[in-house]
């Protein structure tokens, strides 16, 4: 399902029946830029972000937009499906693995204590000359297997058939950051210096791939999104080691994990091209994604359908209905709160600031579904039954 913005340079696609305006005025200054290749896109999940939406897609000739990768560069998502049963997993026995979790797992702004085993960080990189993952090396190595604040979590789930699976939501941590600020503020002055047409308010500063910077970039950018992963993956095997210390047996599927912030080299269209996805997931045909729900609303293990129109992806979640600040302004503790003990999830909404994350804050993950149901299909829907949050 689209709808076509045919007003700029090159289409707008929105696989949205409404937007904010923002949002749009985003997507239009992308689709003016010289160097974008056939058409934007907007996933069911799209609002604004820095530069460019949040949900946003599109692909590139010879040019890199760092905001349009964004500042947690990397994040995404992983789950597991276990052979236990929800059945099996009574509220007390929950709590008890919740407050493990808690004690192995570093939340929001807090790192390990000590360095963990460079083992763990991720491998066939060559760090000496990643100038920024360099510096940052080992601050990261504390802050690996570290889940973060905002909307990153970890939620025990069970799907239609009543098996219990773990989710992770994280991404790259203040390695991400670093890089992504270097190399946006990199791209603006030299944009500046190359008198470039592009309005610097719209907050796109590009580094063309001829140049030494934009191949760095890249570079440092791949290191993030495998940091991101090896986060995740630590993080996912801390967590089974409680579950296999808790449940006398109790087996686990691979894991699955899928970015939503990136840029690849892929080939659409018959031409090779540098794809931005910034809160957008890869849906090539046959693949398998992960789109999660706001806190106490379902998330979706999904088989991508391949649909060129929309670069191969899909969305990354069900995306913002306001802004953080209107959120804690203008929703109801009490009113969230019942809504999720009335879903008996144990769940992180426990004072007035917690608001920016409760499910009313976000979209209905069920139309966001069925808007895309030309980019995937659903193989496994998740209900939660207990919520971290960063």
């Amino acid at each position: 399902m689209q709808q076509v913005i045919a007003t700029e340079k090159l289409p707008v696609k929105m696989w949205l029946d409404q937007v904010e305006e923002t949002a749009l005025n985003q997507a239009m200054n992308l689709a003016n830029l010289p160097f974008v290749f056939r058409h934007v896109c907007l996933m069911p999940d799209a609002h604004s972000g820095y530069g460019m939406p949040i949900g946003g897609v599109f692909a590139a000739r010879g040019a890199i937009i760092p905001n349009a990768v964004g500042v947690d560069i990397g994040c995404g998502m992983c789950a597991v499906q276990t052979d236990l049963h929800h059945d099996e997993f009574p509220v007390n026995k929950i709590k008890i693995i919740l407050s493990q979790i808690r004690e192995a797992v570093p939340l929001g702004f807090n790192h390990h204590k000590n360095r963990q085993d460079e083992n763990l960080m991720p491998q066939g990189h060559p760090v000496d000359e990643l100038r920024i993952v360099k510096q940052q090396y080992g601050s990261a190595l504390k802050q690996i297997g570290t889940l973060g604040g905002g909307n990153h979590f970890i939620e025990i789930q069970k799907d239609s058939n009543g098996f219990v699976w773990i989710m992770i939501h994280s991404g790259s941590r203040n390695i991400g950051l670093k890089v992504a600020e270097h190399y946006n503020n990199r791209a603006k002055k030299l944009n500046a210096l190359w008198y470039s047409s592009i309005n610097p308010k719209a907050d796109l500063a590009f580094l063309p791939f001829e140049t030494d910077e934009a191949r760095q970039y890249y570079n440092e950018m791949k290191y993030c999104v495998d940091f991101a992963f090896a986060s995740r993956s630590l993080m996912m095997q801390r967590i089974v080691e409680i579950f296999k210390n808790n449940f006398s047996a109790v087996a686990f599927e691979p894991m699955i994990n899928i970015a939503h912030n990136y840029a690849a080299w892929e080939k659409h269209f018959g031409e090779k091209v540098l794809v931005h996805r910034k809160g957008a997931t890869s849906a090539k045909e046959g693949e398998t994604g992960i789109i999660p729900g706001s806190q106490g609303t379902k998330s979706y293990i999904v088989e991508g359908l391949g649909n060129p129109e929309s670069f191969m992806s899909c969305s990354h979640g069900a995306g913002r209905l306001m802004s953080r600040s209107k959120a804690i302004k203008t929703l109801v503790l009490e009113e969230e709160v019942k809504k999720l003990n009335e879903q008996g999830i144990i769940h992180a909404i426990r004072n007035k600031s917690d608001l920016e994350e409760a499910s009313s804050a976000y979209k209905d993950i069920a139309e966001v579904m069925e808007l895309q149901n030309d980019l995937v299909k659903i193989k496994f829907e998740l209900s939660p039954m207990a919520v971290i949050k960063g």
